[in-house]
């Protein structure tokens, strides 16, 4: 047997294993690097975070993610080669992460890479009635892999769309298998460049669970700040704040059949960017209005696309427990609204649930690969968009 498959067999049937989760999200501020223990596996997940940080991008690199991000027209050499360059660099802040934390690399049982998305097209953007859902996340495993010397598991979207889903929002898995309570239903909302969120009942039946994306969380107010105000994201919702709610641009912004869809649906910056706006400016004559009140009433369009989601599916009363994780979170108006918006919901975050909210997303690729190597897939009956499936692909060092 190859010493690698038996370093596999030997390590997956650890009673603990060390997994480092990482996470680049559509919002490109960093890394996500977060070192879990993780002892047993599915219903048995326990999990406990033992060191987390946020690897820095550099402007250029993140300027060259940027140039093929989310367009359908692209240097097709420049996704050949940032296809390692991406994997390379992540490999990098892994190394030093680890010497910063004083962890040796052998001592690391796997890690589980997200990679980075650059296009994202479920049948309801693309609407071309030969082809598929499709996703694409860069950032070879095989190169992290040998970088670290560390196994890696990647790409997990692929399984997800194979098995009929839309490649995301992936987080009902993990949220499943770390947040379930029976006795208490929960809301786990995710708002990050989108928005997402997973009703868990306390019934903890893994087939009533539901799990869809709902619209734009930062990315619009995201992209709008750092093209107007030269700023990565609108710190303390400081912008938005210094402008006012402009009912006709909300009006047209809402007004998108990505809306009328059934849950559970995905979508991405390839929908919601700039040209949306735009686009919704021009056909509500707001183009003139101040940017303040752009960025404000772009607060309200996610709060009002979120809080109606929820309302949709537990009513205009909806009463739950709602646990935020995502950079959304850390904006007070946005928070402000939601609450206003879903008056009889608590607002906690998973923070509560001794989840760090910033790392949550990462975790949550740490227990995709868990549940991988040492579980089995969770049954979730025949939902539509929500596959039994294990999801990740292995690269071994060498």
């Amino acid at each position: 047997m190859n010493t690698q498959i038996e370093k596999l067999y030997s390590k997956a049937g650890k009673s603990a294993r060390l997994i480092i989760g990482l996470m680049s999200g559509t919002s490109m501020d960093g890394l996500d690097i977060v070192l879990c223990l993780v002892k047993g596996s599915g219903a048995d997940t326990d999990i406990q975070i033992l060191k987390f940080k946020t690897g820095d991008y550099t402007d250029d690199f993140r300027a060259k993610i940027k140039a093929i991000f989310s367009k359908k027209e692209v240097d097709l050499q420049l996704v050949c080669l940032m296809n390692e360059h991406i994997a390379n660099t992540h490999a990098e802040l892994i190394n030093e992460a680890l010497k910063e934390w004083g962890y040796q690399n052998e001592a690391i049982d796997f890690i589980a890479s997200h990679g980075q998305t650059i296009f994202h097209a479920p049948k309801s953007l693309h609407q071309l009635a030969d082809y598929p859902n499709g996703t694409l996340q860069i950032g070879d495993g095989d190169h992290i892999a040998l970088r670290t010397g560390i196994i890696t598991l990647s790409d997990f979207r692929q399984k997800h769309l194979a098995a009929g889903g839309e490649g995301a929002p992936l987080a009902v898995y993990g949220d499943y298998l770390m947040f379930s309570k029976a006795g208490e239903d929960r809301v786990m909302l995710n708002i990050g460049g989108i928005a997402n969120f997973t009703y868990l009942p306390g019934s903890t039946d893994a087939s009533e669970i539901f799990s869809t994306d709902v619209g734009p969380g930062n990315t619009l107010m995201d992209q709008y700040v750092q093209k107007h105000f030269n700023q990565f994201y609108d710190k303390n919702a400081a912008v938005a704040l210094a402008g006012e709610l402009n009912s006709r641009l909300l009006s047209a912004l809402l007004n998108c059949s990505f809306f009328d869809l059934d849950f559970p649906k995905t979508t991405g910056p390839e929908l919601f960017n700039l040209e949306y706006l735009i686009s919704a400016q021009e056909q509500s004559l707001t183009r003139d209005l101040r940017k303040e009140d752009v960025m404000a009433t772009l607060c309200h369009f996610s709060a009002e696309t979120i809080a109606s989601a929820i309302k949709r599916c537990f009513g205009d009363k909806a009463k739950a427990q709602v646990f935020m994780s995502g950079g959304g979170m850390h904006n007070p108006l946005l928070v402000q609204l939601l609450q206003t918006k879903l008056p009889f919901c608590k607002f906690l975050t998973t923070d509560d649930l001794n989840i760090n909210p910033d790392a949550k997303e990462a975790v949550l690729f740490a227990v995709l690969a868990n549940e991988t190597l040492c579980g089995k897939p969770i049954n979730f009956g025949n939902r539509q968009g929500v596959p039994s499936v294990c999801m990740g692909k292995i690269s071994l060092p060498s």
